[in-house]
């Protein structure tokens, strides 16, 4: 079998493929091709971990799992430590709650789910801001975070 030459007069159009193939598109004119990352990049899930870090327990996921990102660490870190002091002061009001007439229970209560949504919003700040690429420093939790 000889192949044949493509033609001299022009450029040279390959033929087209058979049906049912896939042929990729051409990339854009200017050389400024970026291709997408494979899905295996070590940063693609960055953003489930750094929701992680700041959803109570979970933050121990991203703690153990990005030991090489300071900056994961961090955040892992801070979120750890928001949940633990949100489970203290929940055992405090419980405890303290217990020991008060029923009466004043039910405001020490709604003064217990109060607190509880202020650390909730403190989470999602510092989620937000994390996502962000930013820090939210929170006194007390980040000072005892940067010692761990």
């Amino acid at each position: 079998m000889s192949e044949i030459p493509p033609p001299s007069g022009g450029s040279y159009t390959p033929p087209p493929p058979p049906p049912g193939s896939y042929t990729p598109p051409p990339p854009p004119p200017g050389g400024s091709y970026n291709p997408p990352p494979p899905s295996g990049v070590p940063g693609s899930d960055r953003g489930l971990m750094l929701f992680l870090c700041y959803f109570g327990i979970f933050a121990l996921i991203p703690l153990l799992t990005k030991k090489e990102d300071r900056e994961m660490q961090w955040h892992a870190k801070n979120g750890l430590v928001l949940a633990i002091a949100w489970c203290v002061v929940w055992v405090a009001f419980q405890i303290m709650a217990f020991m008060l007439p029923l009466g004043i229970r039910f405001a020490f209560s709604g003064l217990g789910c109060l607190i509880g949504l202020g650390f909730l919003i403190l989470d999602i700040v510092a989620m937000v801001k994390a996502f962000g690429g930013q820090r939210m420093r929170i006194p007390v939790i980040s000072d005892f975070a940067d010692k761990m």
